[in-house]
């Protein structure tokens, strides 16, 4: 098991140094669901929710968290992105959205939690537009689905 490395010799948090590491291109997708009962998913369907279109907002609502990703999560380096796309599907037969951000940068650590935190957002920024009629909406499945680059090289859960 690989070791952890936020922490010191003394056991304190520390944002790692990454300073010695060589650029290389990296990539990473997270994907995530969110549960609702079938007359939300139709709302969001035919875009009649009272707020405004559910997956334009929840889009750009991850776009931005992915940019901002370093100001939440405490040793997150601050990364320039070069790429954030996120891809919402309602799902009918499953009575969900899907979310997958994919995230790329060119630098010296990787985008996965920039990716993960883009799907967070949005899949919490479709609860935030459509819990006026469905409180019991259920965000669920929330993972990194790819990461490539770097000195670790290519993980991809396979399907």
């Amino acid at each position: 098991m690989a070791e952890l490395t936020h922490f010191d010799d003394k056991g304190d948090a520390h944002m790692v140094d990454v300073s010695q590491k060589p650029v290389t291109a990296r990539v990473a997708t997270a994907e995530g669901h969110i549960k609702m009962l079938p007359d939300t998913l139709d709302i969001v369907m035919k875009g009649s929710a009272k707020k405004g279109d559910v997956l334009g907002v929840a889009r750009l609502a991850g776009i931005m968290a992915a940019k901002r990703t370093a100001d939440l999560i405490p040793l997150c380096h601050p990364l320039p992105i070069s790429q954030v796309v996120l891809e919402l599907v309602a799902q009918p037969e499953e009575c969900c959205v899907t979310v997958a951000a994919t995230v790329r940068t060119t630098g010296q650590t990787g985008v996965e939690m920039e990716a993960l935190t883009a799907v967070s957002v949005a899949l919490l920024t479709v609860y935030d537009m459509l819990k006026a009629v469905d409180r019991g909406m259920v965000i669920e499945g929330i993972k990194v689905v790819l990461k490539d680059g770097g000195k670790s090289g290519r993980y991809e859960v396979k399907r």
